[in-house]
């Protein structure tokens, strides 16, 4: 197993749904055009690939010099524990450089993986959830 990684490739909407599905990160994977919307407008995106498939993703919008929210997540069931998701955690720190912090809302099930990579947990964030 070869991983690349990249920066410069937005994955389709139809490979985005069938990692997200297969991850378990959940997503509105039964709107295509949701989830297209979702990466046309992120103006950062690594991705991991083993050949042709995708195997891991992350998606963050940022303003390159104070914040970089990073959205999404994401690695293929079969990848994980493979060090995919902090290597792409590592490339968009590295992108968005030492002014910029990197930030997330983590689903509850991660809750224990982010420490591990770096993270600090923070009681400070507030929330207006969506009603769709």
């Amino acid at each position: 197993m070869e991983i690349t990684y990249r920066l410069d490739i937005t994955p389709t909407p139809e490979q985005v749904i069938e990692l997200y599905t297969n991850s378990g990160l959940k997503r509105p994977t039964n709107d295509r055009e949701r989830i297209q919307k979702m990466f046309d407008n992120a103006n950062l995106i690594a991705t991991a690939w083993d050949g042709e498939l995708l195997v891991g993703v992350s998606r963050s919008i940022t303003d390159w010099v104070w914040s970089c929210y990073l959205a999404d997540l994401a690695v293929r069931h079969d990848y994980k524990k493979a060090g995919i998701g902090k290597k792409l955690i590592e490339m968009t720190k590295e992108k968005v450089g030492e002014q910029s912090m990197v930030l997330l809302l983590s689903v509850p099930t991660a809750m224990e993986y982010y420490p591990k990579v770096g993270f600090t947990k923070q009681e400070s964030s507030f929330i207006i959830n969506r009603t769709k």
